[in-house]
């Protein structure tokens, strides 16, 4: 039996970079793909889940599905029960337009691949660079080469890559730590119909850093970039530092002689969700509440 990968994105089912990568995977040969995406656009979902209203799965085609839910959801919900069995790999992407430095945070298709490695399955994060002219042929490529050799290798449990293409991918590549990509913050505010003020945040001009050993650098210098993402975001310079400050008036509780645990019981589960009886009651998966398009 092929060993299976779970794709999604952020870009939603309909994606061709999508499409293109899932069906090259499958005529490949060396592995089976599954598409589970978001029914429509979530860029910048982050890791938002969805627990306050159903979701709803619908099948376009044999191995390609999507969920009226965000990029975690697809990933979440695949692997926990709609996958026949347990992926060896998710895949995020292709995304149109590039995940570099904190971009990671607001990344729908970052998240995604994360969800994975929270669940166990190792991940790929894949962007490329968004201009109509970009290689995704090429890109096409080197992400069939790094699944293959990844598969092969045998990536551990919880490793996520997050690889960016430029516009043209040349057969060079670079392991590379999160550069600085700088956006020039932009909050518009509109007047409705009514009177009412509103806001459209972001799409203001964004620089590319040029650091070397950087995701952002490796970019500007017409490079693949590779860089591996901890799923421990503890900040380790300032605990090997024994912290910032001492709290006033508190003692500081040194590990070596901090108290045993006074109990080994599990912690109670959190209060239930409602959940509607049927769908006259469900709420609606739609509406101006989620609408991306400006008016």
């Amino acid at each position: 039996m092929k060993p299976l990968i779970l794709l999604s994105n952020d870009d939603g089912v309909a994606s061709p970079y999508l499409q293109r990568l899932a069906d090259q995977i499958d005529a490949a040969g060396f592995a089976e793909s599954l598409v589970i995406a978001p029914e429509r656009q979530r860029s910048a979902a982050s890791h938002a889940i969805t627990l306050h209203k159903p979701l709803r799965l619908h099948e376009h085609a044999p191995g390609r599905h999507s969920l009226s839910g965000t990029p975690v959801d697809c990933v979440y919900l695949g692997i926990i029960k709609l996958s026949p069995r347990r992926p060896v790999l998710v895949i995020s992407g292709i995304n149109r337009g590039y995940n570099l430095g904190h971009d990671i945070f607001y990344s729908g298709t970052v998240a995604a691949a994360v969800e994975g490695g929270l669940r166990g399955v190792p991940a790929l994060a894949l962007s490329m660079d968004p201009s109509s002219s970009a290689d995704l042929d090429g890109a096409v490529r080197f992400s069939l080469a790094l699944v293959k050799r990844a598969l092969a290798v045998g990536m551990p449990a919880k490793t996520i890559l997050n690889v960016n293409f430029p516009a043209r991918a040349a057969e060079r590549y670079a392991w590379t730590r999160l550069g600085h990509r700088a956006y020039a913050d932009d909050v518009e505010c509109r007047t409705d119909p009514r009177g009412a003020p509103y806001y459209w945040i972001g799409g203001g001009h964004a620089k590319l850093g040029d650091e070397p050993y950087t995701d952002c650098g490796a970019i500007s210098r017409g490079v693949v970039s590779i860089t591996p993402l901890s799923l421990d975001l503890s900040a380790h310079a300032i605990l090997d530092d024994d912290g910032l400050f001492d709290v006033g008036g508190y003692q500081e509780v040194e590990w070596s002689q901090a108290p045993v645990p006074t109990s080994s019981a599990p912690v109670p589960p959190g209060p239930s969700l409602p959940r509607p009886d049927d769908d006259a009651r469900a709420p609606s998966e739609s509406g101006p509440e989620n609408s991306k398009d400006k008016p």
